[in-house]
């Protein structure tokens, strides 16, 4: 029985074209594989208050984080934005340290992996970001140079990090690893949107016939 569930953690500034390609295919599930429901979504909040999108789109969480309780089978989505450096993020932050270390799957994309930095947690484990230069400078404690990798997304184990402007690459890590489409129709997905070729729209159609 499926029982993964999806929580995306939702903020004031939040980068919400970061994970658009992603959520839509998570929550439609329409090209998963056959026998698969498209997944179930639940907005992650400091507190049940609106918060404003970085594109000005009002989101009301579903629940606070003190009410989430994750298992090994869900998925946290944590998206960019401006104030990943402030304190106000300290509570996800644990929580995401909890996650990690109890094979909850996690994936952070731009500013998310700034604040997966400040909290120590990208100092052991292969990683992306927007760039290492900028990363050391912003959190002068992280000491995960070793791990670093240009390159657009990275997975490691239960973690995938992006950089900010890889939002394609960061969806594409984040469903191979849940393993929803087949591996013929993630091919084709990714190249329609990557080369914008129409023949990869047919070889997506075939693919989930």
């Amino acid at each position: 029985m499926q029982t993964r569930k999806v929580y995306l953690y939702v903020f004031d500034t939040m980068a919400d074209w970061e994970i658009g390609y992603l959520m839509a295919e998570l929550n439609s599930g329409r090209y998963f594989k056959k026998g698969l429901e498209p997944l179930e979504v639940m907005t992650i909040g400091i507190d049940r208050s609106p918060v404003t999108t970085m594109g000005g789109i009002t989101i009301l969480p579903t629940i606070t984080i003190a009410e989430c309780h994750l298992n090994r089978m869900d998925l946290l989505i944590l998206p960019g934005g401006n104030t990943w450096l402030e304190s106000i993020h300290d509570p996800m932050l644990h929580m995401v340290s909890k996650a990690l270390n109890e094979e909850v799957f996690v994936a952070a994309i731009c500013g998310a992996t700034i604040g997966l930095a400040k909290a120590g947690l990208l100092d052991t484990r292969q990683h992306t970001s927007n760039d290492l230069e900028y990363l050391k400078m912003l959190c002068p404690q992280y000491i995960g140079d070793e791990h670093f990798n240009q390159e657009p997304a990275v997975t490691e184990r239960n973690l995938v990090t992006a950089s900010g402007i890889a939002p394609l690459e960061f969806a594409y890590h984040v469903l191979r690893q849940l393993d929803v489409f087949t591996t013929e129709t993630l091919h084709a997905w990714y190249k329609l949107y990557e080369t914008r070729e129409k023949s990869y729209f047919y070889e997506l159609m075939t693919s989930i016939e």
